[in-house]
């Protein structure tokens, strides 16, 4: 059944048929300190030269620090850890309190035990209506093939279906 394109609530259901890996995308602040969110908009965009993109809300109150970062770690976790993109989806006082993380490039948080780990460079920020898109120069990846990627459809997380 189509809707009618300004019924926002229906839009957002029909967006979320699309199955989508979850990441958590983390930078230093102006002040030095962490700072990172779960997000599932994230994208390849080239790959000569290596570029990926993800896009954040711009009522987020990461959004300036995001801005201001020389660079973000794009961690895309594995399906173990529901765990840590539900911390990083909500507001607690300090998401990064008693978890191990590595400093990647630029000093951006690198968390073990990800399917995949993007460190880029912050390159351009583009205006796209309610958000901002950021495209980053891959500057440095890895990749576990051993572990399988923790996703989210229609509201929920998800797992792989064995074929």
């Amino acid at each position: 059944m189509t809707q009618p394109q300004t019924d926002t609530r229906a839009l957002r259901n029909a967006l979320g048929r699309f199955a989508t890996g979850v990441a958590i995308v983390t930078a230093i602040d102006p002040d030095g300190q962490p700072v990172g969110l779960t997000v599932n908009s994230f994208s390849a965009v080239s790959l000569d030269p290596a570029l990926v993109l993800w896009c954040l809300d711009n009522n987020s109150h990461n959004l300036a620090a995001f801005r201001k970062a020389s660079h973000h770690a794009i961690n895309i976790l594995a399906a173990n850890q529901q765990e840590l993109s539900n911390r990083f989806a909500t507001w607690p006082a300090d998401r990064f309190a008693g978890l191990p993380w590595q400093t990647g490039i630029g000093g951006a948080p690198v968390f073990p035990g990800c399917c995949a780990t993007f460190e880029v460079a912050n390159e351009t920020a583009h205006a796209g209506g309610d958000h901002t898109i950021f495209v980053g120069r891959v500057e440095r990846f890895g990749e576990r093939v051993d572990l399988a990627p923790l996703l989210f459809h229609a509201g929920q997380y998800r797992g792989l279906a064995e074929s």
